[in-house]
């Protein structure tokens, strides 16, 4: 599997729909994605999959450089219910479709029916015209990081969870991620960020930013959850190699500071006894990590104006190479996730 840094053929997305786990119908949220939408547009091709009853909606709002596809989803996170796309030395590309139970099925999932969102994978395989790997290992894209080079970033608290693979082992699963991504290392980090559903994803904790180096979502306030786990992390990174045996060099990205949800944003959204309930008070696991890499560009959430300026002068520094855009992260975060989460990347061949 190729890095997110490496050059891509486009970017697919999914359109964000369900009243129950978006305020205001989803409008919001829609605007929200439609800017990450146009700062990624800017910079290579864009496919969405929208919805028959949206796209009129979504034509509105989306850049016209961006190709509306019509395809069905339970919700919008391209990220966790894509493929992953892997390539070999001759040219050609595949892509895996692994197994999905709505980040837990009957024991911590977020909704009671996916049936649309595993179709998701195979379709998109198909518009690309790419063949597919039938994975058996029910995964989410966002629990995985990969450098490019053989080395996978992951954590025990999602994959490890007895929500996912209950009848695998670590040895098993580790087994399945060098198979269909075509890694020889597994560097294992704990526990995710802090109160994130879906039960600590890597995407927002960390990530490989190129070869050997990781940049790690920080805070320094003792007092908060998220200092242990971020301390944890660290310690096992600077105490592992990759798999072509270098020492990693950890960056850190400032954490936003608590960021509760409103008593406003809960109400807004419509109930439906479903998904996972939104509720005034609920602190969001709002993290800068959570940005996406394309061509020339990092797309970046805005969470805090207190941390802000500061979480977008690391990642200048971190991606020299690249314009560092930042968009709006909140609207995005209020439904589970940020832009990371809402993306996947088509790798070039």
């Amino acid at each position: 599997m190729p890095a997110e840094f490496a050059p891509h053929e486009a970017t697919w997305m999914l359109w964000p729909h369900r009243p129950d786990a978006w305020r205001e119908q989803g409008q919001p949220a829609q605007r929200a994605y439609a800017e990450v939408a146009a700062a990624i547009a800017a910079a290579e091709p864009l496919r969405v999959g929208v919805r028959g009853s949206q796209i009129e909606a979504a034509s509105a709002l989306l850049p016209a450089s961006a190709e509306i596809v019509e395809l069905d989803s339970d919700d919008a996170w391209m990220r966790d219910v894509g493929p992953s796309f892997v390539t070999n030395g001759g040219g050609d590309r595949r892509g895996v479709d692994w197994q999905f139970n709505a980040w837990g099925g009957r024991d911590g999932g977020l909704y009671p029916n996916w049936d649309l969102d595993i179709e998701v994978a195979a379709q998109v395989i198909e518009i690309e015209g790419d063949q597919r790997y039938k994975a058996p290992l029910v995964l989410e894209g966002g629990s995985i990081h990969v450098d490019g080079e053989g080395t996978c970033l992951t954590t025990e608290e999602c994959l490890l969870n007895k929500n996912r693979n209950p009848s695998l082992t670590r040895e098993q699963i580790e087994g399945h991620l060098c198979d269909y991504l075509g890694v020889e290392k597994i560097l294992w980090l704990g526990a995710g960020t802090f109160g994130d559903e879906t039960d600590g994803h890597v995407d927002n904790l960390a990530c490989f930013i190129r070869p050997g180096v990781v940049a790690l979502t920080w805070t320094d306030e003792a007092a908060h959850p998220q200092h242990a786990i971020s301390l944890d992390a660290r310690r096992r990174l600077e105490a592992i190699t990759d798999a072509r045996g270098r020492s990693l060099q950890v960056e850190l990205l400032p954490m936003p500071s608590p960021l509760p949800m409103s008593e406003a944003e809960a109400a807004g959204v419509v109930a439906s006894g479903e998904v996972l309930p939104r509720l005034a008070g609920d602190e969001l696991a709002g993290s800068y990590v959570n940005f996406y890499i394309c061509n020339g560009r990092i797309v970046a959430p805005l969470l805090d104006q207190r941390t802000d300026e500061a979480a977008m002068a690391k990642l200048a520094e971190l991606f020299p190479e690249r314009e560092v855009v930042a968009v709006p992260g909140r609207e995005i975060l209020l439904g589970g996730g940020n832009i990371h989460c809402i993306t996947q990347q088509i790798p070039a061949v």
